[in-house]
């Protein structure tokens, strides 16, 4: 089964709607871009056209490619400390000149939507956070669609980077799976992605995973997105869905997910 992202993200957004309608107050969402990357803007349109879509604000606030860690740490407290700023969250990936872990560590968990801060990451993997990262509350929302239980399964986590990687692996291991988190040390990474029932990916390699590195009936979900051929694509050949019992297509699955369930979680914020 191929899993329809957009319309599980529609179904989301009409929620949070009625949801936006019911504030005496109006929610914003604060971006922190800094440069002029391509691709991180097409992240921030769609951020834009889905906050647009619910009555959400989205505000950004464009910084020079040039900025040290010190200056743009000194521009987030600034902006935090912006009353009308419901959330906020920093667009990455940062320049190479920037301590990125330093930067998101600015923001507090009471405005921190992403939940990438330090604090926030330390709440949510002891399981006091009222919030999942977006892309955990992507991946828990399509295994529950299915009536997919973590639990006792085998999974293995390709990737083990901030957004994707160790997110969702933590999560997955608070769930009972049994989790194999591969990186770019890890030898022969097909003998374990044969072996899983569960496979999630986030490498940002195109068509990384193919067909002979899985087994009939996996759970595939493909969180990874680069470019190929001026095309969106993600880590794994398309023609794995043949051979999957759940797959999540690129572009189409996780991702526009992933961008309803940030603004569900600034919605849970501004709740609190």
């Amino acid at each position: 089964m191929i899993v329809d992202g957009k319309k599980l993200a529609e179904e989301i957004k009409a929620s949070l709607a009625s949801e936006v309608l019911k504030f005496d107050k109006k929610i914003r969402l604060a971006v922190i871009q800094v440069g002029n990357d391509p691709v991180t803007e097409k992240f921030l349109e769609q951020k834009k056209k889905f906050g647009s879509a619910v009555g959400i604000d989205v505000r950004v606030y464009k910084l020079s490619e040039e900025i040290s860690t010190t200056k743009l740490r000194e521009k987030i407290s600034e902006v935090i400390h912006v009353k009308e700023n419901t959330g906020v969250i920093v667009q990455l990936p940062l320049p190479k000149q920037i301590n990125t872990q330093y930067i998101l560590d600015a923001i507090i968990p009471e405005k921190d939507p992403d939940t990438l801060s330090s604090k926030s990451i330390g709440l949510f993997t002891s399981g006091r956070s009222k919030i999942l990262p977006p892309i955990v509350g992507a991946v828990k929302l399509i295994l529950e669609k299915n009536s997919v239980e973590p639990r006792g399964k085998r999974a293995v986590v390709l990737g083990a980077g901030r957004l994707v990687g160790k997110p969702v692996a933590a999560w997955l291991i608070n769930q009972g799976a049994a989790v194999t988190v591969i990186d770019e040390n890890t030898l022969d990474s097909k003998a374990y992605t044969l072996n899983c029932d569960i496979l999630i990916s986030g490498v940002g390699k195109p068509n990384f995973i193919k067909m002979e590195m899985v087994k009939e009936g996996v759970i595939a979900i493909d969180c990874g997105t680069s470019e190929s051929k001026s095309k969106v694509v993600g880590d794994m050949d398309p023609k794995i869905s043949e051979k999957a019992s759940l797959f999540t297509p690129v572009p189409g699955g996780v991702g526009p997910l992933t961008v309803a369930m940030l603004f569900k979680n600034l919605v849970e914020l501004t709740k609190k």
